[in-house]
């Protein structure tokens, strides 16, 4: 399937995973209401491979801290920027954030938009 991505990187702190995964499970959902087709998010396990850069040392991890690598898949570019503007104006979203105590900084988050190369 071709079509588009935006992936992420952050942290969190360990104690406020399972509070994480409840607004990422609601999260989720509001993406996918405004064009998404999916929306991943994992924590890390297994962070280090020699002779790499882990996603540990891109995001200045601290040692109370774990991973969370995320993706969302569109059908293409145009209704991803779409579906960013509708995300971003969502008062659900503005709520979520608000009342979410669990630890997330969005300038330490890695981001990027991605097209298929290798299907």
């Amino acid at each position: 399937m071709s079509g588009y991505i935006d992936g992420f990187v952050h942290p969190i702190p360990r104690d406020q995973l399972e509070a994480y995964k409840k607004l990422a499970v609601a999260v989720a959902e509001i993406w996918k209401e405004h064009g998404a087709l999916d929306y991943w998010e994992s924590v890390g396990d297994d962070m280090h491979l020699q002779g790499t850069r882990s996603f540990i040392d891109g995001v200045a991890a601290k040692e109370n801290e774990c991973i969370l690598f995320g993706w969302i898949t569109f059908p293409s570019r145009e209704i991803r920027d779409l579906a960013n503007q509708k995300v971003a104006t969502d008062p659900r979203m503005a709520t979520l954030m608000a009342e979410a105590d669990v630890g997330f900084d969005a300038e330490r988050m890695l981001y990027g938009g991605f097209k298929s190369l290798v299907l």
